[in-house]
């Protein structure tokens, strides 16, 4: 798993924001996205266990989402 680069940081933080001013997007999917990332950035940082955490929570908030539809 590599690290996000910052195009694909800059391209999803883009696409929030215009989510967040238009609803312009599946909601779902840019969570998904979002744990995504933050699970790439956990992997290259082993021992950084408060990224671990952020990124689980991120997980379990996109599955959530998922899941209820």
């Amino acid at each position: 798993m590599s690290r996000p680069s910052i195009s694909e940081v800059s391209a999803l933080l883009a696409d929030l924001a215009a989510f967040r001013t238009s609803s312009a997007g599946d909601h779902a999917e840019l969570i998904s996205r979002k744990a995504d990332l933050l699970e790439r950035i956990a992997a290259a940082q082993p021992g950084d266990t408060e990224a671990t955490e952020v990124a689980v929570a991120a997980r379990a908030h996109a599955d959530e989402l998922t899941t209820d539809g």
